[in-house]
């Protein structure tokens, strides 16, 4: 699985915040890894560099193995519950469709 980020350039994206995020993508879809082939983490602050509650967005596109992508996104005040929120979600479409690559087979 390729985990590629992508930031804006009022995100800091330094190595140390890329390890501990992909550390935590990681282990959180360990489960999906044999059928995602790629994932593409965007970390954007919707309203620059002004403050404000739930301005960070995390979109994760993944690229599944023989299926559509799936992008799901999580806006929340910081990078880590966005991130958080996000793999959340995705976490919940592998489920769903895992259980429905079972009930066709």
């Amino acid at each position: 699985m390729i985990i590629q980020f992508n930031t804006d350039k009022t995100i800091n994206g330094e190595q140390r915040r890329e390890s501990y995020f992909t550390d935590l993508i990681v282990k959180e879809l360990q489960r999906y890894s044999d059928h995602i082939t790629r994932l593409e983490i965007h970390l954007s602050d919707e309203n620059g560099r002004k403050e404000g509650p739930g301005d960070i967005r995390c979109l994760i596109e993944a690229r599944i193995e023989g299926k559509q992508p799936i992008a799901v996104k999580h806006q929340d005040s910081t990078d880590e519950k966005a991130v958080s929120g996000a793999v959340d979600k995705l976490k919940s479409s592998m489920k769903t469709m895992m259980e429905m690559i079972k009930k066709h087979h």
